[in-house]
């Protein structure tokens, strides 16, 4: 059990602490709404990591050759989303500078909202389901439900605890720049920022 919490706690610190595109949205994201917002979204993401953890956990061997075969065009849908994002971001930032003539502002996402996009946007990347895979298979330490259970809660519990980092640190940003001009350029940098890491998903 203790051995399989702990593998549990690596895999996850593991898979979340690398800043991809979907880091970089979630700190935009909570810079420009609030942490109650950022840590819903968080926990999407460490949702997804934790259902990944629990599919590769109990699937083994028998889920990575059915995983391969989708693993490429999800993680073109993925950044196609993920590109969607950038440019609402940018152009919800333009939208809202002062003396800017433009149609309304879009409403900001609800906490409910922000959770369930995030959980999709990385459940469409399969590639952390065949991670967490390798990983049980290169260990072997997750025989029965309780270490399977024990890896899983690991998992989650390290990718939330990141993802949630990632939180308050969009916070402490959002706070920090609270003027317009300050805000604007954020939001284009990120938007920026997410928009090259998905272009990347597609080259790899």
């Amino acid at each position: 059990m203790r051995a399989a919490l702990a593998a549990g706690l690596l895999a996850g610190l593991g898979v979340a602490v690398p800043v991809g595109a979907v880091g970089a949205y979630l700190v935009s994201l909570t810079a420009h709404t609030s942490l109650r917002t950022g840590a819903c979204a968080a926990l999407g993401v460490a949702t997804a990591d934790g259902l990944y953890a629990l599919l590769a956990a109990a699937g083994g061997t028998g889920l990575a050759p059915l995983v391969e075969p989708v693993a490429r065009p999800l993680r073109i849908v993925s950044a196609l989303v993920l590109l969607a994002l950038a440019a609402r971001t940018a152009v919800t930032a333009v939208r809202g500078r002062p003396g800017t003539a433009a149609g309304p502002r879009a409403a900001p996402p609800t906490p409910a909202r922000a959770f369930l996009a995030l959980l999709g946007i990385t459940l469409l990347n399969p590639l952390t389901m065949l991670y967490f895979a390798a990983l049980v298979l290169g260990g072997g330490s997750q025989e029965g439900a309780p270490a399977r259970a024990a890896f899983t809660v690991g998992a989650f519990t390290a990718s939330a605890c990141w993802q949630l980092l990632l939180a308050s640190g969009g916070a402490l940003l959002g706070r920090a720049l609270t003027g317009p001009r300050g805000r604007l350029l954020t939001a284009l940098g990120s938007a920026a920022l997410v928009a090259a890491l998905a272009v990347r998903l597609l080259l790899d």
